[in-house]
């Protein structure tokens, strides 16, 4: 029986082993997508106990402790943080087989040098021995980041956000790691959504522009991308439930949006033409500007009509949809291509059973330009655990080039995620060192250290551009 989770866990091969521990684990951490709140990196946030840093908008976590019966007042509820904690150290000692259990173990590990196992029977030992740890500055935000190794980070920031923390972030030469924004113009093109008209009035202060017409849209976005550019931002990402290819010509687009400005309801029909229009727009924007264009989809949002009245987005309630048609995808990025305007893109779907069509997708749009111009993304959010990574990889290496992968990303908001690249990269080793014992691949350690060390690392800072030395 192998020990728990110890330094070769997940490694099971000598060649896997070799490549972690030589090279993987080596590597800094490059985290292109992720939701934390700049403000707390800017404000260097202290945490008071384990349950701030732990389950505070950790929506997985409450996940899983719903799914276990807890009451909804040990999760979002006005519990005690000591109860909240106590409630998930004891459900967490049963999580067999879920990948929360090895991503907090990890971080109890790396953060806490604590080695033993989380459960009701030792709730109390953890909970006073992860509180001293936390009173000690190492453990404050900034320094987190420095200790995990990470060079980069990009945030999640809508078209009118200030920027604020950022710019304060980039003048404070006491923090070198880079604070970039990333471009998420969801709000801009939900036209459906019953505050749509709100959030153009913002977007109209923000950019001044009054935003009465498509065209007005599409300057008054310009105009904050400019602004996002100039503190640095190079990245964007969509948040869709699928993507979407229903043209239709500009006098149609205008008199949609002035159908929803006016009031009315507007048709499935025009909303996705719209939609499409504004993603037409997008990616062209994105390929004049050099930026890259992220496509997070394949998900059902919001799905539990009660609870999001109570707790509102993003805390548990959305679902993988079977609803991802491929033949749409294709037509959107050869839409792009045919005027020139098709961006850097990756491409992520919720649904695992679409890894082998995004790969088989991509490859009809790869140039000469850059390696993996379109990349498939990593194994996203119900999937980033062992069996979803593998998918994706084992897929990418069998249709496209997982030499050229661009690897992972946190896709967090917590401070303590940064294990996931560890448990990302063990599963990569893994699965490299399985084909190299098995003599599909020869055991030539230049190269093989050369593909590890880039997908880990160096394929990522490429492939954006960003201004940091390869490893």
């Amino acid at each position: 029986m192998k020990p728990f989770m110890d330094k070769d866990f997940l490694l099971s091969t000598p060649t896997a082993q070799t490549l972690f521990h030589e090279y993987a684990e080596k590597a800094p951490v490059l985290d292109y997508h992720c939701h934390i709140n700049p403000k707390e990196i800017a404000l260097d946030r202290k945490f008071e106990n384990i349950t701030q840093i732990w389950l505070g908008g950790d929506h997985y976590k409450w996940r899983f402790m719903r799914s276990c019966g807890v009451e909804e007042q040990f999760i979002t509820g006005n519990a005690s943080d000591k109860e909240k904690f106590f409630k998930w150290a004891e459900v967490l000692g049963k999580a067999i087989g879920h990948p929360l259990y090895h991503w907090s173990h990890l971080e109890l590990q790396r953060y806490f040098d604590y080695y033993g196992t989380l459960n009701k029977n030792t709730a109390e030992e953890v909970w006073n021995l992860c509180n001293a740890k936390l009173a000690d500055p190492s453990m404050s935000a900034r320094s987190l980041i420095k200790r995990s190794n990470v060079t980069l980070i990009c945030t999640t920031d809508d078209p009118v956000d200030s920027l604020e923390w950022h710019a304060k972030i980039a003048a404070d030469e006491s923090f070198d790691v880079q604070l970039l924004p990333a471009w998420r113009p969801d709000k801009a093109m939900n036209i459906e959504k019953p505050d749509y008209t709100d959030y153009l009035a913002s977007l109209s202060e923000a950019s001044g522009i009054t935003v009465d017409s498509f065209a007005s849209l599409k300057e008054a976005l310009r105009i904050r991308m400019d602004f996002f550019a100039s503190k640095g931002c190079s990245v964007s990402d969509h948040g869709l439930s699928y993507v979407m290819y229903y043209p239709a010509d500009d006098n149609d687009i205008e008199a949609i949006f002035k159908k929803r400005l006016s009031g009315e309801r507007i048709t499935s029909e025009e909303e996705l033409a719209f939609k499409t229009a504004f993603m037409i727009f997008a990616g062209k924007e994105y390929h004049r500007r050099g930026w890259v264009m992220q496509l997070h989809y394949g998900v059902k949002r919001d799905n539990n009509t009660l609870m999001y009245e109570k707790v509102g987005p993003d805390t548990g309630y959305d679902c993988i949809s079977n609803y991802t048609p491929s033949a749409q995808l294709t037509d959107f990025l050869n839409a792009l291509l045919k005027t020139g305007g098709l961006p850097k893109t990756i491409i992520y779907s919720l649904n695992p059973i679409d890894n082998q069509a995004i790969d088989s997708i991509i490859g009809c749009f790869q140039d000469s330009a850059a390696v993996g111009k379109i990349q498939h993304g990593s194994a996203w959010w119900f999937n980033d655990h062992k069996i979803g990574m593998t998918d994706q990889m084992l897929s990418l290496a069998s249709q496209g080039n997982l030499s050229g992968f661009i690897g992972m990303l946190t896709d967090s908001r917590s401070f303590l995620s940064y294990t996931r690249h560890e448990y990302f990269r063990r599963i990569m080793c893994e699965i490299i060192g399985d084909i190299v014992e098995n003599g599909e691949f020869p055991a030539d350690m230049d190269i093989l250290s050369e593909i590890v060390t880039d997908i880990s690392y160096n394929n990522a800072v490429r492939y954006f551009g960003f201004d940091l030395k390869e490893v």
